[in-house]
Formats: C-alpha cells, structure tokens, sequence
C-alpha cells in the first residue's frame, strides 16, 4: 500500500502504530508543559541567564552521557520492554518537580527527565523506523513526529492553562495519566521485541560508530546537527523564558506563543514526509529547513520594538477573556517560522539517519549517533547563549543562536555526498 493511500490517517487504524505514536504523544506533551513550567521557575526563583542555561545543558548532559550505551542496549535487547521503562519513569519526574522547592531541585529534574526522554525518544524512533514498510518510511516517520507535533500543541494550550488556573500539582497529575495511559497501549498492542534483536557482537558500539562515520552523507548530518542543535535548543528554551520575565507573560500566554510553532509544524509535518518519499533529494529538505529556522530564530528579539508596531488586543472566549500584549505577536510569528522549518527539516534528517543505520543493520545505533550530535550542542548551546545574553543583550544572544544554525546548513550542503551502499554489512571485528 502506498504511503499516500489514507495517509497519516489510515496509519492511525493501525494499532502497533497508534501505540506507538501514543508514546510520542505522552513524552511531548510532558516536553512542552515543562518547558512552561521552567518560564514559571525561572521567575520564581529569580534565575540569571547562565542558571536559566543550566535547565537546558542539565537535561541534554545526561541524554549525552547514556545514547550510546542505550542505543546498544535498545539494538540488543527488548525494545518494547524500554518503552515501559521510560514512561513509568516519566511519571517520577512528574511527581518529583511536583515537589520542588529550590532552583537546585529544578535543575536535578531536569537531569531524570532527560534520561526518561532519551529513553522514550531513541526507542520510539528506533521502532517505528524497523517496523514500517520500506516505501512508506517516509510516511511513518512524518506521521509519528506529526503526532508529537499536536500533543506539543495540547501541552501549550491545556498545560498553560492548568499551569495558569490550578498550579503545578493538578497539571502534573493529569500528565501522569495520559503517560500511564500510553503504557497500558504499548503493554496490549505493541509486539513483543519489535525489530528484534541484534547480535551483541554486532550491535551499536564504539566500532559500529566508526563505520557509520565512514559514511560521507552520516558525517555531514553530524556536523549539521551540532550547529542546530546549540542554536535550536537556545531558542526552545528561551523563548518561554524570555516572554515571561521580560514582558510578563501569564503560562497561558506563553503556551500560545508556543502553539504558533507547533500549530505550523503539526499540520504539515506529515504532508511533507510524503514529500520526502516521492520527490527524494532529502538532503535540500534538511538545508532549506534549516535557513528558515535561523530566520525565525532572528525574529524573536525585535519583540523589544512590538510596542510601536502593535497595539494590546483582547481575546474574549465565552466568559473569558485575556489582552494580548504587543510582543505577543513577533513571538508568535517567530516561532510559527520555526514550526514550518522543523516540517520541512526533520522527515529528511530522521529518514537520512534510518537509512544510513539499515546499512549495518544498526538503525538504533545510527539514531544514537544523530542524538550524540544533537547532545553536544544541547548541552553547550543553553547555557552558552545564556551567559552571552547576561554579559551583551538579548539581540546578541538570539543573533548568535541563529548564526550557528545557518551556518551549520551551509556546512552540511557542502559536506553532503550519496554514497552507494555498502555490497555487506561489515561487523566490528573487519
């Protein structure tokens, strides 16, 4: 069946798939609320922005720590068995910034979900990758972020509003039990040891990584994903952050500055994975997705000038109503840019990744690879851009994180080559 027979809609009948993609929906949910909730921390605790910087390097230093051991350990072992594992672990997080009392415990939280999230994202990829048919990858890769993409939306909107009217505790137990709900889809509908197992002797290690990176086309998505990753993670930090301690922003607010990306990104996320398949040349889909996210990166600090360009506008819905203020509007434009870069951007890079991996049969291994990259940005990006901005301003900081981005796609457009694939799959003993 082609991958344009139902679409994203016909993979939601199936119900391996729809387990999985309850998954993503439960770990980006979870993503979106907390990165409200840190605005909150960040403005209780009175943070600076090198400590604000932490929340982001905290997470991404421990993912950085354990990819590798994970994907090995996902290459050889039970992957269903892992989904279960970093949902119920989830939950703990839930409960333990419930309790927060200091900046110090945020950041200690933020240390366990970037190992809850590691695990649910390298294995939910790694999965969906596996098990979808050969001419549909696209389609199934596109479908599965498209789903992250919506519930990222449903965190904005409902976690800013549960943040705004009921406060930690409520809008933490009701993410607990939509993840304890994606467990028990994943415990009845996924297979057993879906993808199966690899030969230890084979699996993802230091050697398996040396071989991907023989490959051309894997070291130019290296590089590139570095440059995103320390430009792109500043942004998704700071941009919450930046709304409500510089302009005052309630979580609702913020979670619909938050919603224009993923709004964008949402709804065409999946239409462009389809793309990827029928039109091929994905390497022009990572470079021209990656343009246009530095452009909308740049946008967000003209939000300081939003006062003589808008005027307050207010909303009212039925009994409710709330007054947008001017800065509103380019923090929203800016980031609706950001969601439609990501769309066209992120089917290519994972398919990319999958398809390199498929030469070694170490698709676990090649998505740990493309995550190591990501990490090593993540964790100097935030904190990086942040002491920039205590030290110069909020122009510099955000300029910055847009330069490494742009730069990083000229970088992989230059790199970039296809290479046939090997005529075996080599071990780490050749």
């Amino acid at each position: 069946m082609s991958s344009e027979s139902g679409g994203s809609l016909r993979l939601l009948r199936n119900a391996e798939f729809l387990a999985l993609a309850g998954t993503a929906f439960a770990r980006s949910q979870a993503y979106s609320t907390i990165a409200i909730a840190l605005a909150l921390y960040a403005d209780i605790f009175s943070t600076s922005g090198t400590v604000e910087g932490l929340f982001g390097t905290a997470f991404a230093l421990v993912q950085l720590i354990i990819v590798l051991p994970l994907g090995r350990a996902i290459d050889t072992g039970n992957a269903k068995r892992y989904l279960l594992v970093g949902l119920v672990l989830n939950v703990g997080v839930f409960v333990g910034f419930a309790m927060v009392e200091t900046v110090n415990h945020v950041v200690l939280m933020r240390v366990v979900q970037g190992f809850s999230a590691s695990l649910l994202w390298i294995t939910g990829s790694t999965v969906v990758g596996e098990i979808s048919p050969d001419d549909e990858r696209g389609q199934w890769l596109g479908t599965y972020n498209q789903v992250g993409a919506f519930s990222s939306l449903a965190g904005d909107l409902v976690g800013g509003i549960l943040l705004a009217t009921s406060g930690f505790t409520l809008t933490y137990s009701v993410l607990s039990g939509v993840t304890l709900l994606a467990a028990v889809g994943v415990f009845f509908f996924l297979r057993d040891d879906p993808g199966g197992q690899t030969d230890p002797e084979e699996a993802t290690g230091v050697e398996t990584l040396r071989m991907l990176l023989g490959r051309s086309a894997v070291r130019a998505l290296v590089v590139f994903r570095f440059g995103l990753s320390f430009g792109k993670m500043a942004v998704i930090l700071f941009l919450p952050i930046y709304a409500r301690t510089r302009f005052g922003m309630n979580p609702v607010l913020v979670g619909g500055i938050l919603a224009g990306g993923k709004l964008t990104k949402s709804l065409t996320q999946g239409m462009v994975g389809s793309y990827t398949d029928r039109i091929g040349r994905k390497h022009l889909f990572v470079f021209a997705g990656a343009v246009l996210y530095a452009v909308g990166a740049a946008v967000i600090p003209f939000a300081e000038y939003a006062v003589g360009w808008f005027a307050p506008t207010t909303v009212v819905v039925g009994s409710l109503s709330t007054t947008l203020p001017p800065a509103f509007f380019p923090l929203f434009g800016a980031f609706a840019i950001c969601g439609v870069a990501d769309s066209i951007r992120l089917p290519a890079s994972m398919a990319l990744f999958v398809e390199e991996g498929e030469h070694f049969d170490a698709v676990a291994g090649s998505l740990s690879l493309r995550s190591i990259a990501w990490k090593v940005g993540q964790v100097v990006g935030p904190v990086s851009v942040g002491a920039l901005w205590d030290a110069t301003s909020v122009f510099v900081a955000f300029f910055t994180a847009s330069a490494f981005i742009a730069v990083a796609a000229v970088a992989f457009l230059g790199l970039y080559h296809v290479e046939p694939a090997p005529d075996y799959a080599p071990t780490a003993g050749d």
